[in-house]
């Protein structure tokens, strides 16, 4: 088992406002005990970090290429990124 730990910024575009992708990211980020944050951007993307094994992270970013029902995810852009400030998972304004 790899001890790795990874950060990064997951940047979703397609229709992924208003089908519930924040709390689905929530739900699945706190399931693999992700630290992070997910918000709405006014582009109509949708923006994540997540931090945590890079086994758990990579997870993330594959359920977070499919959404939850009703999303339509056309892209997904990734950036290693700085670990986030906050404890757990958490939703974020829109920036």
């Amino acid at each position: 088992m790899s001890d790795e730990i990874t950060s990064m910024n997951i940047r979703i575009e397609g229709q992924v406002q208003g089908c519930g992708f924040r709390d689905f990211a929530i739900r699945e980020a706190n399931g693999r005990k992700l630290r992070g944050w997910v918000r709405n951007r006014s582009d109509g993307s949708l923006e994540a970090v997540a931090h945590g094994p890079t086994k758990d992270v990579e997870e993330f970013i594959a359920v977070c290429m499919k959404g939850p029902h009703g999303a339509q995810v056309t892209a997904i852009n990734l950036q290693p990124t700085d670990p986030p400030q906050s404890i757990g998972f958490v939703r974020r304004p829109t920036f």
